[in-house]
């Protein structure tokens, strides 16, 4: 655990580094108020660094062995560096005074704020995979209410279709009642002359047949009565 804090006191303290190599330059081409601004800067930045180194002096003590090695080099290269600027900025600004002298525990208070902005961060980070996880169960749920609706359209299209070939086989089935009951009044309609025929025939056949008798009553008549 403690390497780990380590590692977030060496992100602190090369951001700090990176903004206090550039001003003993920046001095050195300054002049009045802009240099004094920027010593008061250095010296700020500086005092910020130290505290760092002594937090992380602080985290060595407490690392395990396989780390404090690794861990001990960079401290003495971070401290060599920084010694190295204060020269530079002595050089260049004859007016910089003596180096920053930490406070005991005062590098607690920047520790303790890049632990504050880690929380943050995380929570953030937290809230962030929270709307996302909501986000996808929103999108699933829709893709799940667009797949039930194409399916719905699906079965009503098939429906529709099947209702179209259903009216198709009733207007067939009209038609050829509609051509039977067509049929049956011409068939009716025979029967019926059919009908008429017979009894004319009948009638025609009964009157021949009077006429036949009455003809052979005649010839009997005139044959055997005259």
């Amino acid at each position: 655990m403690s390497s780990e804090e380590f590692e977030k006191l060496h992100e602190i303290y090369r951001s700090l580094y990176d903004e206090l190599k550039l001003m003993p330059e920046r001095v050195l081409r300054s002049h009045g108020e802009e240099r004094k601004r920027l010593v008061r800067t250095f010296d700020e930045r500086q005092g910020e660094a130290e505290e760092v180194l002594q937090g992380m002096e602080e985290e060595l003590r407490a690392a395990p062995s396989s780390h404090k090695s690794a861990m001990s080099t960079k401290l003495r290269l971070y401290r060599r560096d920084l010694g190295k600027l204060q020269r530079d900025m002595k050089n260049n600004a004859p007016g910089f005074g003596s180096p920053f002298q930490p406070v005991e525990g005062g590098h607690h208070g920047i520790y303790s704020s890049q632990n504050q902005q880690s929380t943050h961060l995380q929570s953030q980070r937290a809230l962030l995979l929270q709307g996302t996880d909501s986000l996808n169960n929103a999108s699933q749920s829709i893709e799940r209410s667009q797949r039930i609706a194409n399916e719905t359209e699906q079965i009503g299209t098939d429906i529709i279709e099947e209702l179209g070939e259903q009216r198709e086989q009733l207007d067939r089935t009209r038609n050829r009642l509609v051509n039977t009951g067509e049929n049956l009044s011409r068939s009716r309609k025979i029967l019926r002359a059919m009908a008429r025929r017979l009894v004319t025939n009948k009638l025609l056949l009964g009157v021949i047949i009077l006429m036949e008798l009455a003809i052979l009553g005649a010839v009997i008549y005139l044959k055997f009565f005259r």
